[in-house]
């Protein structure tokens, strides 16, 4: 069915005349009189922006140059590319055409329509049934929206849009930013090559392919007076690339976050928690942190000060030296919020330092939540500069005293009428206020540290969440389709622009009689090949609790893990110079390979390694090797030519891992945690895929690899232990070894 609007609610735009133009951007102004920016962002980057600061010329002032001082949304709002500007005739109209190298943005002015190009070729246009509408308000010259709407090819996937544990291809779904559960970010993309980004913290509607609405269009309903309109062209990884330059990238994790964590059961206190840890250390389960049910551990007392909740941590110092005592790191809750019990909450709300409920001018009072233990509070106005910088202070002092890391989530449904300070309300107030308790958490975490290293454990979802190192998991069934669940999330999370995705293995919040040795393990082996894992102090979700066979498995998978540190810690790394997250979907990685999208479970951990992960009972495992690249299995030696399809026989003590040809994997030495690590000799051994071609991923690499007459050279080696693959000769000289064809 075509797109059917209200035309007597939209204004369209009709037509378009130049101004003025240069290298870099064309000023136009629009038949209604509004000020149209279209500027060669970066290169393979356009940007249209109607009615903002940057399409008029004139700075932000007053509040919103204050809320933007918070929660600015991009990192690089200047242009950086360069353009060349054509006038042009578009099916008998007249129109421009902005060209960056092979790709160009076409602009028909009659009415106003825009088609992208990626080296000659059409990738995405403007629909033919509806172009671009704003939505008229009293005051027809200030639209209070717009609607934007673009053709697809039939069956064409879309990608990122945010965290979905159905599929990874978005296309048939209806994503709204400001609604929690819908999990959104901001950024789309296709295979086809090209990418949207609606730069705004206003409510964004996606409706991506609906049936009953429009079937091969992506539409955008964008609920802001201003438009700001980013296009990206290019490979995926390369959107990805120029995305998290333009919005911002993750800041450094610490090396100790990389290793496993233990959450604290509910209805358990410190102590329990600690005893499960000593279990752990007693059989052998490597691991590093331990981290805290919620409620938050502090609140505000008397004189604004944060002080640790008395009944359940009477002696802090000596609660967090027992867990220090088995080397292990400490997460504790924290909030924004304080309890209308608590004698702060008058104090705070005679200040102006919560969020008020605009019908009466009173702080607004919260239903309880976990981290509250149920009981009604109010939040913290972060929109409030000193406020905000209040709530980092107070937190860097308690982790002063021991703690080292804070989880906290505030993705709350904020109701329209509660506003802040600086005037933000309902739908822009539920968008942002996330996104500053975050920042602010891991300013907090990161404090004192060169590079800012922090780990900040949350589940929330905003515009700018791709410049924290970590996102944690949402809570999914404990069955196999649960774990098939928590892999799209990671998948999509990556796809969306985030780095880095925790896996829990298995979850509390779900009964446990699905929980079977088999999955258990199969769940573990998953979670090792990925950023981060979290295991559960949990009966039934301890890794002895399936028997000693099922322990020495995981020992062996746990292992693995802590091995594999030195080259995750290098992908996140990397992350922070190309925007590719750790997990990388097939669609993402093979962009033109479509039967590998349909292998969505499969995915790059990093650039050499593919994971096969087992969703289903059984030791068959079917793999699909992508196109143009070969393959070598870790555990056989055996190379596998790309585009073919092979089935694995693999028993619980491992899945199907395969090295990418012309990489090499570096890894560590087995340890019981990362303390134990020698920071001047964090690598042990090299294992090469083939002919190595590419510098590895590794923390703080230092290893360089080059190519000359038919071998390769590589720096960086010394003192390792080198596993050529098959049809290989390694050959030391001196700080340099040799790597070539064995004769």
């Amino acid at each position: 069915m075509p797109l059917q609007f209200d035309s007597s609610r939209y204004q369209r735009l009709e037509s378009l005349s130049i101004n003025t133009s240069n290298s870099v951007s064309v000023h136009f102004t629009t038949d209604q009189g509004q000020a149209l920016l279209v500027e060669a962002s970066a290169p393979g980057v356009f940007r249209l922006s109607i009615g903002t600061p940057a399409a008029t010329g004139k700075p932000a002032s007053g509040s919103a140059a204050r809320a933007a001082a918070l929660h600015d949304l991009l990192a690089r709002p200047e242009a950086i590319g360069d353009a060349v500007v054509e006038q042009v005739e578009l099916e008998g109209q007249p129109g421009f055409r902005i060209v960056q190298g092979e790709h160009a943005l076409e602009i028909a002015t009659q009415p106003l329509r825009l088609a992208l190009y990626r080296k000659g070729q059409k990738i995405l246009a403007s629909s033919a049934d509806a172009d671009l509408y704003a939505l008229g308000t009293e005051d027809a010259a200030a639209p209070a929206s717009w609607t934007l709407a673009f053709d697809l090819e039939p069956a064409e996937a879309v990608y990122g849009l945010g965290e979905s544990t159905i599929m990874l291809d978005r296309r048939a779904e209806r994503v709204e930013s400001d609604e929690p559960g819908s999990r959104a970010l901001p950024l789309a993309w296709s295979p086809r090559g090209w990418g949207v980004y609606v730069n705004t913290v206003e409510p964004v509607v996606h409706d991506v392919c609906l049936e009953e609405f429009a079937p091969d269009s992506y539409v955008l309903t964008i609920a802001d007076a201003q438009l700001d309109l980013f296009l990206f062209v290019g490979e995926p990884g390369e959107i990805l690339n120029q995305y998290t330059q333009l919005t911002g990238r993750a800041g450094q994790p610490s090396l100790w976050s990389m290793g496993t964590w233990l959450h604290q059961a509910a209805g358990t206190d410190a102590a329990q928690l600690a005893g499960v840890a000593r279990q752990m250390r007693e059989r052998g389960v490597p691991f590093d942190a331990v981290s805290l049910q919620p409620p938050a551990a502090w609140e505000a007392r008397a004189k604004l000060n944060l002080e640790w909740d008395a009944s359940r941590f009477p002696d802090p110092r000596q609660v967090l030296g027992e867990f220090k005592a088995l080397d292990l790191k400490v997460c504790t809750p924290g909030f924004p919020g304080v309890q209308t019990q608590n004698p702060m909450f008058a104090e705070l709300e005679d200040k102006g330092w919560l969020l008020v409920d605009e019908d009466s001018g009173a702080a607004h009072v919260f239903d309880g939540v976990p981290a509250t233990a149920g009981a009604p509070f109010g939040l913290l106005d972060l929109t409030h500069r000193d406020v905000w910088s209040f709530w980092r202070d107070k937190v860097r002092q308690i982790m002063d005293e021991g703690v080292d890391a804070v989880s906290c989530d505030v993705q709350l449904d904020i109701p329209d009428q509660v506003g802040a300070r600086n005037g933000d309300t309902g739908a822009r107030l539920r968008t942002i206020y996330p996104m500053l308790a975050k920042r602010c958490l891991f300013e907090a975490a990161a404090w004192n540290r060169t590079p800012p290293e922090g780990a900040v454990w949350t589940r929330d979802l905003f515009p700018t969440a791709q410049r924290q190192p970590m996102q944690a998991s949402v809570p999914v069934p404990n069955t196999w389709e649960g774990l098939a669940e928590s892999l799209r999330a990671a998948l999509t999370n990556g796809a969306s622009g985030l780095p880095a995705h925790a896996h829990d293995i298995g979850s509390p919040d779900h009964p446990l009689d699905g929980m079977t040795p088999e999955l258990y393990l199969r769940w573990l082996a998953a979670g090792v090949f990925s950023s981060h894992l979290r295991l559960h102090a949990v009966p039934g979700l301890l890794p002895w609790d399936f028997g000693e066979e099922a322990l020495q498995h995981a020992q062996t998978l746990m292992q693995w893990r802590y091995r594999l540190i030195p080259y995750v810690l290098g992908v996140i790394e990397d992350a922070a110079r190309t925007g590719l997250p750790v997990q990388r979907s097939m669609a993402l990685s093979f962009p033109d390979d479509a039967e590998a999208h349909a292998h969505e479970l499969q995915y790059l951990l990093g650039p050499a390694l593919l994971v096969a992960p087992a969703v289903q009972p059984g030791n068959q495992i079917r793999v699909y090797f992508p196109k143009g690249e070969a393959w070598w299995d870790l555990n056989t030696g055996w190379r596998y030519e790309g585009g073919t399809t092979w089935t694995f026989e693999c028993g619980l003590d491992r899945l199907p891992i395969f090295g990418r040809e012309g990489h090499m994997l570096c890894l560590g030495p087995a340890a019981q945690h990362t303390g134990e690590f020698n920071s001047a000799r964090l690598l042990d051994e090299v294992w090469l895929f083939g002919m190595p071609v590419h510098n590895p991923s590794v923390m703080r690499n230092k290893i360089r690899v080059m190519q000359m007459q038919g071998s390769s050279y590589a720096k960086g080696l010394e003192g390792l232990k080198i596993l050529p693959s098959e049809g290989l000769e390694v050959k030391r000289r001196g700080a340099e070894v040799r790597i070539s064809r064995a004769r």
